[in-house]
């Protein structure tokens, strides 16, 4: 058992400096990037007004800070995220379920929410506009717009795909198609539903986008559309860095969820 243990010793040792050597390397990639823009700037091999450098952005940082304008730009771009992706899980899984519930509904809206997943996002904001006006709703359904139609049709294929003989036990012991579906369906799909959650988050955050460039006097997408109109353009890649950093640490707060769920279920 000894050299058993030693080698199962050695190789969690092994993967922690594997995992602690990808770190690394990511660390000092990123480092050496920013440093190489931030010289290049410097230098005048690139023009500090078109690409801005990090110190640049740096300051323009401490600015808006200071002023107080950052946060809520920030803040309204957070929310606005939140509620779409509430909204578009929310409408995503009852779609699901009514076009599971009944299979002539999927037969024939299937076709209109391939067209609608297909059809691009921006060509709508417009119209959105004109439909609700130029304010916050607007922005919502651009967002909701951009993701639910997917999410709909993967949760519902993978409802599809649960194994039909624990259907048909379910049925044999008595039990009914709701019982198949608070006993089967939704709990062997709360992998998918977290999978499905990652990809739409990011999708909501890309329709807000959409949306504040088109219909907002606040937020980060807002943030973009002013710095380019008055050539401030340390301002836009300060936002579009700032969108990096949130939908980065978006991901992260599913993908601990779903690494709890994990844990729970071993």
């Amino acid at each position: 058992m000894k050299p058993l243990v030693r080698t199962q010793e050695e190789y969690l040792r092994r993967l922690r400096r594997e995992r602690f050597l990808v770190h690394l390397i990511r660390i000092l990639i990123f480092a050496a990037l920013v440093a190489a823009w931030e010289l290049a700037a410097r230098r005048g091999y690139i023009d500090a007004f078109v690409t801005s450098s990090p110190s640049r952005l740096w300051d323009c940082f401490r600015s808006l800070m200071a002023s107080g304008t950052l946060l809520h730009h920030i803040r309204i771009t957070v929310a606005e995220t939140l509620l779409s992706f509430a909204l578009v899980m929310g409408i995503a899984l009852l779609l699901s379920i009514l076009l599971w519930w009944f299979p002539v509904l999927s037969r024939i809206f299937e076709p209109y929410l391939v067209v609608l997943n297909s059809l691009p996002k921006s060509a709508l904001a417009p119209v959105f506009i004109v439909w609700f006006g130029n304010n916050m709703k607007t922005i919502i359904i651009a967002a909701v717009s951009v993701a639910v139609f997917g999410a709909t049709m993967t949760l519902y294929h993978s409802f599809c795909q649960m194994e039909p003989d624990k259907i048909k036990l379910i049925y044999t012991l008595g039990g009914k198609k709701s019982d198949v579906l608070l006993h089967l369906i939704l709990p062997g799909n709360i992998g998918t539903l977290l999978n499905v959650s990652k990809t739409n988050l990011g999708l909501s955050l890309v329709g807000v986008i959409i949306g504040e460039f088109l219909a907002s006097t606040a937020g980060l997408g807002y943030l973009i559309i002013y710095g380019s109109q008055v050539f401030k353009l340390d301002i836009v890649l300060l936002a579009i860095v700032l969108l990096c950093i949130l939908a980065t640490l978006l991901y992260l707060l599913l993908s601990m969820a779903e690494k709890l769920y994990e844990r729970r279920i071993r």
